[in-house]
């Protein structure tokens, strides 16, 4: 359920950064690859579900129901969004399953938004920006992409569960318990 609710508002929040990045482009015309350092929110539900649930599949049902909402409410990408956003998922769930979804410290975190980038940079590689100039564009765009992804998602993410925590809303969640008691 948690999933759900986490992917839902994700799909709302992708639709508005779809808005964000659109009234950027423009600040970003003295080198465009620089405008992927905006790009880690779109892995953010992966990361943040993979560390409150902290079960298998959980990093890739949000991020793919998230992606499918936003898909629903319109981008300027299409339905192409959610085949990227299902393997930006399996990116991040890779994280949690190499640690056998036991050990979810902020080094967890920062690998599930690395590899959640990772797979983002490649199927961008493949799919938006195979016109443009190789070591001009793709590779800093993907360099950015990969960084934006570690810095916004995953350590984002890890922030947002500790912030979280104290209130109780993840109390029902080993996440939450992990608070001290005060």
């Amino acid at each position: 359920m948690i999933a759900s609710v986490i992917a839902v508002a994700f799909g709302v929040i992708f639709w508005a950064w779809d808005a964000v990045w659109a009234a950027t482009e423009n600040a970003f015309l003295f080198f465009p690859p620089a405008q992927a350092i905006l790009y880690g929110m779109w892995f953010l539900p992966a990361v943040l579900s993979g560390l409150i649930i902290r079960k298998p599949g959980a990093a890739f049902f949000t991020e793919t129901v998230a992606a499918i909402i936003s898909a629903l409410l319109g981008n300027k990408w299409g339905a192409t969004v959610i085949i990227q956003g299902a393997a930006q998922g399996l990116g991040a769930e890779l994280a949690f399953a190499l640690f056998r979804y036991r050990v979810f410290t902020l080094p967890t975190g920062l690998l599930a938004g690395f590899l959640a980038g990772l797979v983002a940079a490649v199927f961008d590689w493949y799919v938006w920006t195979y016109t443009y100039a190789l070591w001009n564009y793709r590779v800093p765009y993907a360099l950015f992409t990969v960084v934006s992804a570690t810095v916004l998602a995953g350590a984002g993410a890890w922030l947002l569960v500790r912030a979280l925590a104290p209130t109780g809303v993840l109390d029902r969640f080993e996440a939450g318990r992990e608070r001290a008691l005060i």
